[in-house]
């Protein structure tokens, strides 16, 4: 591991009555090029993104309560969109340094959330926290739309018509994260789709490419992507709840599911899976399913949700514990190694 840098933006109400209390809100910026980062969005910049226009709204919610939040460039210089735990870290060096900037004690009370590709930021976080940052007064985490398994995501959203110009993204940014060349394992078409799509922000390349599969980018020796022992060592590595020990803190769970599987790029049993594994360790967790809801509708009752999960918790109410709902869900284990390349 490297050192590395990156930035965070602070937002604070202009007068609040509950004393500095920070949300650290971690967008679902998915990035592959510097205009997408939310320190220049925040500011006015590439307007055309309506997500990150959404988002905006969202935070002004916290500030109109009187939340000081901050929003990190979790994804760092480099754009590591999807390194799970390099997300992590900069989100709890991003809540340090906002107190430090503030002036604020360490008791200060931080909530974190994040929804979609901000989920990958605020889950890493929460289980990174007790190891890399048990100085921070953490009250809760609230993850939505989360990418538990990117192996199990890739399968789902494998030839889909809405989603698939996420995967020669995420080969992008494993391979940037990771140091992989890339270029070995691809043939002209997935050279030519890489080149296209290398600085963009996802509302760019999301829905650019319906139907794509994994095998049509790579040459004909890598068509199974779990065949590849780069590949699985770095999706094994990417798995939720695989630090050592576990979240510390209450956690909030939600997701989409419209057709039994999830919400169209998320796998509903994958959260779920997640959310019983913090049950098993003792974890109070909410999970949340909506039921008919694609990813792009789940955000709004999701939003609502982590609002007021954040809120009773600042408040000091106890937290809610639905784990003895929580069924077993979906094996989350890691891939078998493959035994040959």
């Amino acid at each position: 591991s490297q050192p590395t840098v990156t930035v965070t933006t602070i937002i604070k109400p202009l007068a609040s009555l509950l004393g500095t209390k920070i949300v650290s809100f971690q967008t679902a910026y998915d990035a592959l090029g510097a205009e997408c980062d939310p320190s220049y969005t925040l500011r006015g910049g590439n307007p055309g993104d309506t997500l990150s226009q959404a988002e905006a709204a969202e935070i002004a919610v916290y500030v109109t309560a009187g939340y000081t939040v901050t929003v990190p460039d979790y994804e760092g210089e480099n754009l590591d969109w999807g390194a799970g735990q390099e997300s992590g870290y900069s989100t709890l060096d991003s809540i340090r340094a906002t107190e430090s900037y503030l002036g604020a004690a360490a008791s200060t009370q931080v909530g974190m959330l994040g929804y979609s590709g901000g989920s990958i930021a605020t889950e890493w976080a929460s289980e990174l926290a007790p190891e890399y940052a048990p100085g921070l007064d953490i009250i809760g985490a609230a993850s939505g739309g989360v990418p538990v398994d990117f192996a199990q995501n890739l399968s789902y959203i494998n030839g889909d018509q809405d989603w698939a110009g996420v995967i020669p993204a995420v080969l992008i940014t494993l391979s940037r994260s990771f140091g992989v060349n890339l270029n070995k394992y691809l043939d002209s078409y997935g050279q030519k789709i890489v080149k296209q799509v290398q600085g963009e922000c996802i509302a760019s390349f999301a829905t650019a490419y319906p139907g794509l599969t994994f095998a049509q980018l790579v040459k004909v020796q890598y068509q199974n992507p779990f065949g590849v022992p780069v590949l699985v060592r770095i999706l094994n590595h990417l798995i939720m709840g695989r630090a050592p020990g576990h979240p510390q803190v209450p956690e909030l769970l939600g997701v989409g599911n419209a057709d039994g599987t999830g919400d169209g790029i998320m796998v509903a049993a994958d959260v779920q899976a997640l959310a019983h594994e913090y049950c098993q360790q003792g974890v109070p967790v909410t999970f949340d399913e909506y039921s008919g809801l694609e990813h792009t509708e789940a955000a709004v009752p999701f939003e609502t949700d982590a609002m007021a999960f954040l809120s009773s918790l600042f408040l000091g109410l106890p937290a809610s514990n639905g784990c003895s709902s929580i069924g077993p869900g979906t094996s989350i284990a890691p891939l078998p190694k493959p035994t040959t390349k």
